[in-house]
Protein backbone atom coordinates (compact mmCIF):
# COMPACT_ATOMS: atom_id res chain seq x y z
CA UNK A 1 0.00 0.00 0.00
CA UNK A 2 1.29 3.50 -0.61
CA UNK A 3 1.57 5.92 2.11
CA UNK A 4 -1.57 7.48 1.19
CA UNK A 5 -3.60 4.29 0.82
CA UNK A 6 -3.10 3.66 3.97
CA UNK A 7 -3.34 6.76 5.54
CA UNK A 8 -7.01 6.78 4.34
CA UNK A 9 -7.23 3.20 5.20
CA UNK A 10 -6.86 4.11 8.95
CA UNK A 11 -8.57 7.60 9.08
CA UNK A 12 -5.43 9.59 9.53
CA UNK A 13 -3.73 12.09 7.72
CA UNK A 14 -0.36 11.22 5.40
CA UNK A 15 1.69 14.11 7.12
CA UNK A 16 1.01 12.12 10.93
CA UNK A 17 1.53 8.56 9.09
CA UNK A 18 4.71 10.09 7.70
CA UNK A 19 5.75 10.87 11.12
CA UNK A 20 5.13 7.80 12.49
CA UNK A 21 6.95 5.86 10.10
CA UNK A 22 10.16 7.89 10.31
CA UNK A 23 10.47 8.05 14.50
CA UNK A 24 9.57 11.70 14.21
CA UNK A 25 6.10 11.09 15.88
CA UNK A 26 5.87 8.01 18.63
CA UNK A 27 2.41 6.24 17.97
CA UNK A 28 0.02 5.12 20.83
CA UNK A 29 -1.36 1.53 21.11
CA UNK A 30 -4.47 2.40 20.08
CA UNK A 31 -2.85 4.01 16.54
CA UNK A 32 -0.46 0.76 16.11
CA UNK A 33 -3.49 -1.69 16.45
CA UNK A 34 -5.53 0.77 13.89
CA UNK A 35 -2.74 0.30 11.31
CA UNK A 36 -2.76 -3.18 12.04
CA UNK A 37 -5.91 -3.44 11.21
CA UNK A 38 -5.54 -1.31 7.85
CA UNK A 39 -2.81 -3.36 7.05
CA UNK A 40 -5.07 -6.85 7.98
CA UNK A 41 -1.64 -8.22 9.79
CA UNK A 42 -2.40 -11.84 11.45
CA UNK A 43 -1.91 -11.57 15.19
CA UNK A 44 1.57 -12.71 15.49
CA UNK A 45 2.21 -9.48 13.19
CA UNK A 46 -0.02 -7.37 14.91
CA UNK A 47 2.07 -8.39 18.45
CA UNK A 48 5.17 -7.54 16.76
CA UNK A 49 3.98 -4.28 15.61
CA UNK A 50 2.87 -3.58 19.45
CA UNK A 51 6.29 -4.87 20.89
CA UNK A 52 7.94 -2.58 18.14
CA UNK A 53 6.39 0.48 19.66
CA UNK A 54 6.69 0.01 23.45
CA UNK A 55 3.67 -1.86 24.12
CA UNK A 56 2.84 -5.21 25.22
CA UNK A 57 1.27 -7.65 22.80
CA UNK A 58 -2.79 -7.81 22.39
CA UNK A 59 -3.04 -11.53 21.47
CA UNK A 60 -1.99 -14.23 23.29
CA UNK A 61 -0.38 -17.35 22.36
CA UNK A 62 -1.08 -20.48 23.68
CA UNK A 63 -0.03 -24.23 23.12
CA UNK A 64 -2.90 -26.41 22.14
CA UNK A 65 -2.48 -28.02 25.23
CA UNK A 66 -3.45 -25.49 27.18
CA UNK A 67 -6.69 -25.75 28.99
CA UNK A 68 -8.43 -22.55 27.08
CA UNK A 69 -7.63 -24.45 23.98
CA UNK A 70 -9.72 -27.46 24.39
CA UNK A 71 -12.78 -25.97 22.90
CA UNK A 72 -10.50 -25.30 19.75
CA UNK A 73 -9.49 -28.86 19.41
CA UNK A 74 -12.79 -30.45 20.05
CA UNK A 75 -14.09 -28.05 17.07
CA UNK A 76 -10.58 -29.13 14.88
CA UNK A 77 -11.47 -33.04 15.79
CA UNK A 78 -15.14 -32.15 15.01
CA UNK A 79 -14.67 -30.97 11.89
CA UNK A 80 -11.60 -33.58 10.68
CA UNK A 81 -14.26 -36.60 11.83
CA UNK A 82 -17.30 -34.84 9.64
CA UNK A 83 -15.00 -35.10 6.58
CA UNK A 84 -14.82 -38.54 6.77
CA UNK A 85 -14.70 -40.87 4.75
CA UNK A 86 -12.16 -38.32 2.59
CA UNK A 87 -9.08 -36.86 4.01
CA UNK A 88 -8.49 -34.06 6.33
CA UNK A 89 -5.86 -33.01 8.12
CA UNK A 90 -4.94 -29.63 10.80
CA UNK A 91 -1.61 -28.02 10.56
CA UNK A 92 0.26 -24.89 11.99
CA UNK A 93 1.81 -22.23 10.24
CA UNK A 94 4.65 -24.52 9.39
CA UNK A 95 2.72 -27.14 8.21
CA UNK A 96 3.46 -29.60 10.89
CA UNK A 97 0.79 -31.85 11.09
CA UNK A 98 -1.42 -31.51 14.38
CA UNK A 99 -4.20 -33.97 13.87
CA UNK A 100 -5.67 -35.80 11.12
CA UNK A 101 -8.34 -38.10 10.01
CA UNK A 102 -8.72 -41.83 9.15
CA UNK A 103 -8.52 -41.07 5.49
CA UNK A 104 -5.23 -39.48 5.87
CA UNK A 105 -3.41 -42.00 7.60
CA UNK A 106 -4.61 -44.50 5.11
CA UNK A 107 -2.53 -42.67 2.25
CA UNK A 108 0.56 -42.46 4.27
CA UNK A 109 2.65 -45.64 3.34
CA UNK A 110 6.04 -44.00 3.29
CA UNK A 111 9.33 -46.07 2.32
CA UNK A 112 11.02 -43.95 4.86
CA UNK A 113 9.33 -44.26 8.14
CA UNK A 114 11.70 -41.27 9.88
CA UNK A 115 9.09 -39.05 7.93
CA UNK A 116 6.49 -40.25 10.00
CA UNK A 117 8.36 -38.86 13.31
CA UNK A 118 6.86 -36.05 15.04
CA UNK A 119 6.54 -33.17 14.34
CA UNK A 120 5.21 -34.86 10.67
CA UNK A 121 5.96 -32.05 8.09
CA UNK A 122 2.90 -32.62 5.31
CA UNK A 123 4.67 -30.76 2.85
CA UNK A 124 7.64 -32.55 3.39
CA UNK A 125 6.15 -35.70 3.15
CA UNK A 126 4.32 -35.39 0.28
CA UNK A 127 7.20 -34.14 -2.27
CA UNK A 128 9.74 -36.24 -0.76
CA UNK A 129 10.77 -39.63 -2.72
CA UNK A 130 10.77 -42.04 0.14
CA UNK A 131 7.45 -40.43 1.57
CA UNK A 132 4.22 -40.50 -0.63
CA UNK A 133 5.73 -38.25 -3.44
CA UNK A 134 6.47 -41.82 -5.53
CA UNK A 135 3.16 -42.71 -5.31
CA UNK A 136 1.89 -38.83 -6.27
CA UNK A 137 0.17 -39.39 -10.21
CA UNK A 138 0.72 -35.45 -11.09
CA UNK A 139 3.97 -35.17 -9.03
CA UNK A 140 5.44 -32.35 -11.18
CA UNK A 141 2.66 -30.50 -11.16
CA UNK A 142 1.63 -31.03 -7.58
CA UNK A 143 5.37 -29.99 -6.70
CA UNK A 144 4.72 -27.14 -8.42
CA UNK A 145 1.75 -25.88 -6.64
CA UNK A 146 3.50 -26.97 -3.34
CA UNK A 147 6.50 -24.71 -4.30
CA UNK A 148 4.69 -21.38 -5.41
CA UNK A 149 2.34 -21.91 -2.49
CA UNK A 150 4.86 -21.95 0.41
CA UNK A 151 6.96 -19.42 -2.15
CA UNK A 152 4.41 -16.98 -1.34
CA UNK A 153 3.67 -17.53 2.41
CA UNK A 154 7.91 -16.56 2.53
CA UNK A 155 6.86 -13.37 0.58
CA UNK A 156 4.02 -12.59 2.36
CA UNK A 157 5.71 -13.48 6.42
CA UNK A 158 9.24 -13.82 6.00
CA UNK A 159 9.38 -16.63 8.17
CA UNK A 160 13.14 -18.41 7.99
CA UNK A 161 11.77 -21.88 8.98
CA UNK A 162 9.45 -21.38 6.00
CA UNK A 163 12.26 -20.07 3.53
CA UNK A 164 14.43 -22.53 5.29
CA UNK A 165 11.25 -25.52 4.42
CA UNK A 166 10.84 -24.23 0.38
CA UNK A 167 14.65 -24.14 -0.15
CA UNK A 168 14.70 -27.91 0.96
CA UNK A 169 11.65 -29.10 -0.68
CA UNK A 170 12.86 -27.62 -3.93
CA UNK A 171 16.56 -29.51 -3.61
CA UNK A 172 14.25 -32.66 -3.09
CA UNK A 173 15.03 -34.94 -6.00
CA UNK A 174 11.92 -36.05 -8.26
CA UNK A 175 10.79 -39.80 -7.89
CA UNK A 176 11.97 -42.39 -10.54
CA UNK A 177 9.29 -41.80 -13.52
CA UNK A 178 8.03 -38.65 -11.67
CA UNK A 179 5.15 -36.75 -14.67
CA UNK A 180 6.27 -33.26 -15.21
CA UNK A 181 4.83 -30.11 -15.19
CA UNK A 182 1.67 -29.99 -16.85
CA UNK A 183 -1.40 -28.94 -17.09
CA UNK A 184 -4.79 -29.73 -15.54
CA UNK A 185 -7.09 -29.75 -18.70
CA UNK A 186 -9.23 -32.86 -17.10
CA UNK A 187 -10.63 -30.08 -14.16
CA UNK A 188 -11.46 -27.38 -16.49
CA UNK A 189 -8.28 -25.15 -15.39
CA UNK A 190 -9.96 -24.47 -11.88
CA UNK A 191 -7.98 -26.46 -9.76
CA UNK A 192 -4.54 -28.17 -9.22
CA UNK A 193 -5.96 -31.56 -8.40
CA UNK A 194 -4.04 -33.90 -6.16
CA UNK A 195 -3.88 -37.37 -7.61
CA UNK A 196 -2.55 -40.91 -5.58
CA UNK A 197 -1.89 -44.55 -6.36
CA UNK A 198 -3.37 -46.39 -3.78
CA UNK A 199 -4.46 -50.21 -3.38
CA UNK A 200 -8.24 -49.06 -4.81
CA UNK A 201 -6.62 -47.36 -7.77
CA UNK A 202 -5.94 -43.52 -9.02
CA UNK A 203 -7.56 -41.44 -6.21
CA UNK A 204 -8.13 -37.97 -7.01
CA UNK A 205 -8.87 -34.89 -5.41
CA UNK A 206 -9.83 -31.19 -5.01
CA UNK A 207 -8.28 -29.47 -2.14
CA UNK A 208 -9.39 -26.74 0.66
CA UNK A 209 -8.38 -25.09 3.27
CA UNK A 210 -10.43 -23.77 6.24
CA UNK A 211 -9.32 -21.52 8.89
CA UNK A 212 -10.76 -19.22 12.39
CA UNK A 213 -12.78 -16.75 11.41
CA UNK A 214 -12.74 -14.48 14.48
CA UNK A 215 -9.41 -15.45 16.42
CA UNK A 216 -8.20 -14.06 19.28
CA UNK A 217 -4.92 -16.40 19.78
CA UNK A 218 -1.74 -16.41 17.97
CA UNK A 219 -1.64 -20.70 17.62
CA UNK A 220 -5.62 -20.50 16.66
CA UNK A 221 -4.93 -17.59 14.00
CA UNK A 222 -2.44 -20.05 12.35
CA UNK A 223 -4.29 -23.54 12.12
CA UNK A 224 -4.67 -24.16 9.05
CA UNK A 225 -7.63 -27.20 8.05
CA UNK A 226 -6.59 -29.09 4.80
CA UNK A 227 -9.80 -31.30 3.15
CA UNK A 228 -9.73 -32.89 -0.07
CA UNK A 229 -13.07 -33.36 -2.12
CA UNK A 230 -13.06 -36.47 -4.74
CA UNK A 231 -12.44 -34.89 -8.11
CA UNK A 232 -14.27 -37.40 -9.40
CA UNK A 233 -17.16 -40.61 -8.82
CA UNK A 234 -14.42 -42.92 -8.97
CA UNK A 235 -12.51 -41.60 -5.79
CA UNK A 236 -15.64 -40.96 -3.51
CA UNK A 237 -16.84 -44.66 -4.75
CA UNK A 238 -13.85 -45.91 -3.85
CA UNK A 239 -13.15 -43.87 -0.10
CA UNK A 240 -17.01 -44.29 0.74
CA UNK A 241 -16.46 -48.34 0.36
Amino acid sequence: MSQLDLACEAEISTRHLSFVETGRSAPSREMVLRLAESLEAPPRETNLLLTAAGFAPSFPERGLDHPAMAAAREAIELLLAAHAPFPALAVDRHWNLISANAGVTALMNVDDPSLLEPPINVLRLSLHPDGIGGRIVNYGEWRAHILERLASQVRISADPILSALHDELAALPSPAGASPAMGHADYGGIAVPFQIRSEAGVLSFFSTTTVFGTPVDVTLAEIAIETFLPADEATARALRG
